[in-house]
């Protein structure tokens, strides 16, 4: 872990009469077009997509005099001095060559809104920054949860769902923030710098948009660079360790592991259903410091401890006490499709971990369990499922797939887990999930676990993964019916 000080390039930028493009309506798109109008800014927006949603944006937007150029995504604005892109446009759009040759440079939604924290006077929350291949949101909940126990006036942020555009320019003050950063955010943020930041864990994912697997690390990799206080890593992944050793932080800065383990020194663990601390506590060579119970933690599947690890890590970082920790975990609630239990039928358990739409996801989801009828398949995104099923193959009482890319599991299934009875539906239609859980339910004994765990996307066949979820809800609340 490099050391030193570390520059703030943030520097305030004055926005008066400066001609800013914004690439991208939507969710961040909208909000940035409307913050830069508002401080002087010469604002027009490019949009790939020319539909009836984002005419309507358009529309909006063009009522407070901002410019917006719909279906052409492509062409850099003549006169353009800066760039502000949503996180999801690749970096080798057409536009950003254009601005590359050009100069201009290209910020994201993030590294705006970093730039903005502590305009009109008053003092910028800090950030606690968490990012990942899996588990941001859940950890970035808990660990907001867990700073309301401890009585700071905080909101989960970023990639979550509220903007950090609006959380940094409303009216609302907050003694911290919780902020949750994708790859794609991070690439488009090259300022922020963090009181402290995560790194949960890495796997192969995005690897279209990034373009390898070493682009994508070095992307999340960039929640360490300038923290402050602690960079947290999984000691069980040593990619991330390997980025915290990379990272140029400020002096002073600690790198701090979790662990499912029993803690070393300057680690969070696990030692006899105890979360113990021996990171921020005093001679941390020979004391320790209770947490939380593992039950305190909802569900406590192994992935999801180590989410409350990586959580209570930042927090304690951030100075808050033991019994917050234990306090803010008790009150939180995990989101829908999570590793979510649905019900029990005839002595089976139904769970929904509909969000677990990559491999990495789905090993951690499928190692909550002993005894499992695994529901799995949609679009693979040029996932391999060979080192998914192979660790898995113990656990299996059966597999039903479904979905467009499903024969990639058959075939990994055949090849790692013969034995395992499978059930192949050649259904790609919203119907066939209540199908698939009446044959996982013909599958399963009591005790076993009937799990949705799809290691793929799931648009072939539903909306979002969301939509699918509440499908197969729906499907074990007809068995029980």
């Amino acid at each position: 872990m490099g050391s030193g000080q570390v520059t703030d390039s943030s520097a305030p930028f004055d926005f008066r009469g400066k001609h800013v493009t914004v690439a991208g309506l939507g969710v961040s798109g909208v909000p940035a077009a409307k913050v830069l109008h508002g401080l002087g800014a010469r604002v027009t927006v490019v949009n790939d997509g020319d539909d009836e949603r984002a005419r309507t944006q358009a529309a909006e937007l063009e009522t407070l005099g901002v410019t917006v150029r719909l279906g052409d995504g492509a062409t850099l604005p003549e006169g353009t001095e800066l760039i502000v892109t949503a996180p999801g446009w690749k970096p080798d759009k057409p536009l950003f060559t254009a601005a590359h040759e050009a100069g201009v440079p290209v910020w994201g939604d993030v590294e705006l809104a970093w730039r903005l924290r502590d305009r009109d006077g008053r003092k910028a929350a800090p950030w606690l920054a968490v990012t990942g291949t899996n588990g941001k949101t859940t950890t970035v909940q808990m660990l907001a949860s867990i700073l309301r126990a401890a009585g700071l006036r905080t909101a989960a942020v970023g990639n979550i769902g509220v903007s950090l555009l609006d959380a940094v320019t409303g009216d609302e003050e907050y003694d911290v923030l919780a902020v949750e950063l994708s790859s794609y955010q991070l690439h488009w943020a090259p300022s922020p710098r963090a009181h402290s930041a995560a790194v949960l864990n890495l796997a192969p994912d995005h690897l279209d948009w990034h373009g390898s697997m070493e682009a994508y690390a070095a992307d999340k990799g960039r929640i360490y660079e300038g923290n402050r206080v602690a960079c947290v890593y999984n000691v069980a992944d040593k990619a991330t360790e390997d980025l915290v050793r990379a990272a140029d932080v400020e002096e002073g800065c600690r790198a701090v592991g979790f662990t499912l383990g029993s803690p070393a020194p300057s680690q969070l663990g696990v030692v006899e259903g105890l979360l113990v601390d021996r990171a921020f506590v005093e001679d941390r060579h020979r004391n320790a410091q209770e947490l939380a119970e593992v039950s305190d933690v909802n569900p406590p599947a192994p992935h999801n401890i180590a989410n409350a690890l990586a959580a209570a890590a930042l927090a304690r970082s951030f100075g808050v006490s033991a019994a917050a920790v234990r306090d803010g975990l008790r009150a939180f609630t995990p989101d829908a499709h999570r590793i979510a239990h649905v019900a029990d039928v005839d002595g089976v358990a139904y769970v929904d971990d509909s969000k677990a739409t990559n491999t990495h996801a789905t090993e951690a989801s499928l190692a909550a369990y002993e005894s499992i009828v695994w529901i799995a398949g949609g679009l693979a995104k040029g996932a391999t499922f060979d080192e998914l099923v192979a660790g898995a193959a113990k656990r299996l009482r059966g597999a039903v797939l479904i979905g467009a890319d499903r024969a990639l599991i058959r075939e990994a299934l055949a090849r790692h887990a013969p034995e395992v009875p499978v059930v192949d539906l050649d259904r790609t239609d919203t119907g066939a999930m209540l199908q698939a859980v009446q044959e996982a339910q013909r599958l399963a004994r009591p005790g076993d676990t009937v799990l949705l765990a799809p290691a793929c996307a799931s648009m072939d066949m539903f909306t979002n993964y969301n939509k699918r979820g509440d499908a197969f809800a729906q499907a074990v609340r007809e068995l029980g019916a």
